[in-house]
């Protein structure tokens, strides 16, 4: 294994870049470390992703009968959500840098470059992105199968009424990755922002950090 370095005119090397393997064990570890920390930042993404499962799984049992009005209510309910959801991600990354403030210095007294230290928070993001997709598509499909199964009329819920619309196996595997996708696109993108700033700490300053 061969670590890249990036050299000044002088000759003196400025730091080192190590490859992508060694960036995500050590996001691994730190959410394996702040595991608590990292449920809180996930716990939003579960959310808002569990309601955006809820809807698309409402409009594939409703099929047709759904109105034009209720469509558009829920997709604009979606996208505020998925707003909220960013704020909190972006809110408790921001924290987490802080809290991390003399780990990030040392890692750049020991020569890791900024590109490394933004590859290490984006890794923390995806995974906790793909992993509370996941999560979040699964129990919201199923509180709206189970609600929507539940409030028909009790005389025949368990006697062969079936729905108006169609929910099947290939449309639960393609809301399912385009959930897991967004997810993890939202993450990473409200993640960016701490990412860049934790990057640019002086060595210097994040060593006399108190957090």
């Amino acid at each position: 294994m061969s670590n890249s370095t990036e050299i000044s005119k002088s000759g003196v090397k400025k730091g080192v870049q190590l490859p992508f393997k060694k960036a995500f064990e050590f996001a691994l570890n730190t959410i394996k470390i702040r595991f608590w920390r990292s449920m809180i930042t996930a716990g939003g993404v579960f959310l808002g992703i569990a309601f955006l499962a809820s809807v698309l799984t409402s409009k594939a049992v409703a099929g047709a009968n759904a109105s034009a009005d209720e469509v558009a209510r829920s997709n604009w309910l979606v996208g505020l959500s998925l707003l909220v959801c960013a704020v909190g991600i972006t809110n408790a990354m921001l924290m987490s840098v802080t809290e991390r403030f003399r780990e990030i210095g040392t890692m750049k007294c020991l020569g890791a470059l900024e590109q490394f230290i933004v590859k290490i928070f984006l890794i923390e993001a995806a995974l906790m992105g793909a992993i509370a997709s996941s999560l979040g598509y699964i129990v919201g499909t199923l509180l709206m199968i189970a609600t929507k199964y539940f409030s028909f009329n009790p005389k025949t819920a368990f006697h062969g009424e079936t729905w108006s619309g169609s929910f099947t196996g290939a449309a639960f595997g393609t809301n399912l990755v385009f959930c897991i996708v967004l997810g993890i696109a939202l993450t990473m993108v409200a993640t960016l922002f701490p990412a860049i700033n934790a990057s640019r700490i002086p060595p210097a300053a994040a060593l006399r950090s108190d957090v």
